[in-house]
């Protein structure tokens, strides 16, 4: 089944300051409005200080509820992208974004929902309450930490909503400057009799991870995370230098004749399958400089279509049951499991 190209031009239409340190940029894609669903990301691909880099942004709004497409994006300290796109996006410029992609989305189902955010991890939990609000009956409850006051995001949003929707939405915030740290203890009250609730998580890592062990069960708990892409080292550089002829220089080698054969663009190059390495690995040691972001098999940025051969992910929470039927996999995760295999980059 033929797709679409991974990337494509959308214009900034507006900019909205929600924070000092935080933009919503509206969005108008070039090739007409995106299907996506509430809690979904795109990839942004940028050029900073002539470096082309690969960030994921959530949407802030939801297909139910907004005519117009919505990411906001928060600084953040040393984030070239994130910096780049507060300091220099005007209303009229173009960017370069993939089509919406995550696994972190509504269900169906009519138990409560429960959201936890951390700073700028509202973005996606205000899309998933929207739509949940908008498409369901089912009660929304939203914790939401915030450094302090002034790092709010979406307050006015969200008042509204829950001016809305009285009975349905309850929005319970925690200020870290006035009460300390989230602790488990208060995740566990907030929780309370809805132990059996969807709960979604968004925010830095180690808030996430103590919001994971809190809560009591026996709901679901979705989180979502985007990583962090893996830092360019000697031995990453050393990597990418070796001949597409040259031996592996780490694994254990697999049989002779046992290729990976990477297409991207107008090169195609093939090299010696490496027992356990991924197909973003192989490119690498074959010269090639394929894109990619995460490298935790989050975002859909590395993701490429097997013509030959079959792979298996570690990880993935970015393709659709769909993409991966029609052989695309997230090459940053996809292991070879045939002797030879093919892939080819968009």
């Amino acid at each position: 089944m033929a797709r679409p190209p991974l990337f494509q031009r959308a214009t900034v239409t507006r900019i909205v300051k929600e924070t000092a340190d935080a933009r919503t940029f509206v969005l108008a894609p070039h090739e007409g409005p995106l299907a996506y669903r509430a809690g979904q990301f795109c990839t942004f691909r940028v050029r900073v200080d002539g470096a082309e880099l690969f960030r994921s942004y959530s949407m802030s709004s939801a297909p139910e509820t907004d005519g117009e497409l919505m990411t906001t994006v928060k600084r953040v300290p040393g984030g070239k992208v994130s910096n780049w796109m507060n300091d220099n996006l005007v209303e009229g410029d173009e960017i370069e974004m993939t089509r919406p992609a995550g696994r972190f989305c509504l269900r169906d189902t009519d138990v409560p929902l429960l959201a936890f955010s951390g700073g700028s991890g509202i973005t996606p939990i205000l899309s998933l309450a929207k739509s949940a609000l908008a498409s369901t009956e089912r009660r929304v409850r939203l914790l939401c930490a915030d450094r302090d006051q002034a790092s709010v995001i979406f307050e006015a949003v969200l008042s509204d909503l829950v001016e809305r929707f009285p009975t349905r939405l309850e929005v319970v915030r925690h200020l870290d400057a006035e009460r300390g740290l989230l602790d488990p203890a208060t995740v566990r009250a907030f929780a309370g009799g809805d132990g059996h609730a969807d709960a979604y998580i968004c925010g830095p890592e180690a808030f996430m991870a103590m919001v994971e062990t809190a809560l009591p069960g026996p709901g679901l708990i979705y989180s979502e995370r985007f990583g962090a892409p893996a830092p360019v080292t000697d031995e990453t550089t050393a990597a990418t230098e070796t001949p597409a002829a040259a031996p592996p220089a780490a694994g254990t080698p697999a049989q002779a004749k046992a290729t990976v054969t990477i297409i991207l663009g107008r090169k195609k190059v093939s090299v010696p399958r490496t027992d356990g390495e991924t197909l973003l690995e192989s490119a690498r040691r074959g010269g090639l400089t394929p894109p990619f972001s995460c490298e935790s098999g989050n975002c859909a940025t590395c993701m490429a279509k097997l013509t030959a051969g079959s792979a298996t992910m570690r990880v993935n929470d970015a393709l659709t049951d769909d993409e991966v039927a029609d052989g695309y996999v997230l090459t940053c995760q996809a292991v070879p499991d045939t002797d030879s295999i093919t892939v080819q980059y968009e």
